[in-house]
């Protein structure tokens, strides 16, 4: 089997898009999803958006998303912006679209200077949901991990976000707290883990331990499950602007059961075929 293959960054996060809307065939098994994923074996990706036609006729298309790992995952904020780029890439005179994923019913806009603008969905708290083991529901949750205990607060974007407020990115131990927080026993089903320094109520900075992939130079669902975390806490204010260390995005919310937006740039970097 050939797959024809898009290779984009959205913010940092490398993105690989394999369009199959019209050859529906079995995405690749999980060996095979972790040597793509590798660029000494493949193109290299944090992030396999695998499209898909959809099965409402009113949306433009669907997808499916890995991770380098070989695991599938619910939802990528950066994988589904480069997915609209692409739709609009076929049809100029289209800059919205509809697109299914496993989160739910996602809208996208393409603007001119190829700027991408998500509606994420409403963030989830109720902690079976996320999921998160928890006795109620709280803004803000403490975390044992070895003798210390974290401030942490806990949602989902389609997919479970566990945020640490940090004093400075560059000194959090992301490689270390990461992948064990990742897998802690209060989170089922793992988790991302964000690293977040609040630097005024519009601006914050963050780095994100991705689930099944590691730090990677930004994640758009973390970006949201922060902004949202720190407005939860009366830190910051309903649009805010997110530096990773792959770019910026921007991230709006107006509270309560709104949609979270998140706009960034999506660039092609290269295309080919992968023959499995």
């Amino acid at each position: 089997m050939r797959i024809d293959y898009l290779k984009m960054l959205g913010a940092g996060n490398q993105i690989l898009i394999a369009d199959r809307r019209k050859l529906d065939v079995t995405p690749p098994s999980a060996a095979q999803l972790r040597r793509l994923g590798d660029a000494s074996t493949g193109p290299g990706f944090d992030q396999l958006m695998w499209v898909m036609a959809p099965a409402d006729p009113a949306m433009d298309a669907s997808y499916r998303v890995f991770n380098a790992d070989g695991s599938e995952v619910e939802q990528c904020g950066n994988g589904v912006r480069c997915v609209a780029w692409m739709l609009a890439r076929e049809d100029a005179t289209q800059r919205d679209f509809h697109l299914q994923s496993p989160a739910g019913i996602i809208a996208a806009r393409v603007h001119a200077d190829d700027r991408v603008t998500a509606s994420m969905g409403p963030p989830e708290f109720e902690p079976g949901k996320v999921p998160f083991v928890a006795d109620t529901k709280s803004d803000c949750y403490f975390l044992a991990v070895g003798d210390t205990e974290y401030d942490v607060s806990v949602l989902s974007m389609g997919n479970p976000h566990c945020v640490l407020q940090v004093a400075d990115v560059s000194t959090a131990d992301v490689a270390g707290l990461g992948p064990v927080i990742e897998r802690h026993d209060r989170f089922p089903a793992c988790t991302n883990v964000g690293f977040m320094a609040i630097r005024g109520r519009r601006q914050i900075d963050l780095r994100v331990h991705e689930r099944g992939v590691g730090e990677t130079l930004a994640c758009g669902t973390g970006a949201c499950a922060a902004v949202v975390a720190g407005q939860r806490l009366g830190h910051l204010d309903d649009e805010v602007t997110v530096s990773l260390p792959g770019g910026q995005l921007v991230v709006s919310w107006r509270g309560g059961a709104e949609v979270v937006w998140l706009s960034g740039n999506a660039e092609l970097t290269s295309e080919g075929t992968i023959d499995l």
